[in-house]
């Protein structure tokens, strides 16, 4: 369906057009992974920090835990202090420095992680109505698009 007849607007041009549907299209697809997630009683930015986490192989500062993050947010203290609560990753302060925090992934995180991983990467969640050409275009375009 047309973004024109699934919002019921009309556009200025082209740009304004593409720059709604990306919009519209990126919260259809957030919400589709979101209820994937809410399985494992975990969010899509929570996902991404134990994915970050577990490719560190170490610990890592949390400002580099939100410079790597997907989606930027601004309560990325919040989301890490949920996944300690959960036990999936640890929290340690800098002996040099005390204002600097290191978290790293635990060992049920990293559990915890391998079975979503398998079940994400079998799920429906990543079939889309595009060939392999028209998702690489997009990818392109989309790449284009940020400069």
């Amino acid at each position: 369906m047309k973004i024109e007849d699934v919002i019921n607007s009309t556009f200025k041009n082209s740009s304004h057009k593409v720059l709604v549907n990306i919009r519209y299209t990126s919260n259809f697809l957030a919400q589709r992974q979101n209820i994937f997630m809410s399985d494992y009683d975990l969010t899509m930015p929570q996902f991404n920090i134990l994915r970050i986490l577990r490719g560190a192989k170490k610990s890592l500062a949390v400002n580099v835990v939100k410079d790597r993050m997907v989606e930027k947010s601004p309560n990325t203290t919040r989301l890490m202090d949920k996944l300690i609560d959960k036990n999936l990753i640890n929290r340690t302060r800098c002996s040099d420095d005390r204002r600097i925090v290191f978290v790293k992934i635990s060992k049920k995180g990293l559990e915890v992680l391998s079975y979503i991983d398998k079940q994400f990467e079998d799920s429906d969640i990543f079939e889309v109505n595009l060939t392999d050409n028209e998702t690489l275009l997009l990818s392109d375009l989309l790449d284009k698009l940020r400069g």
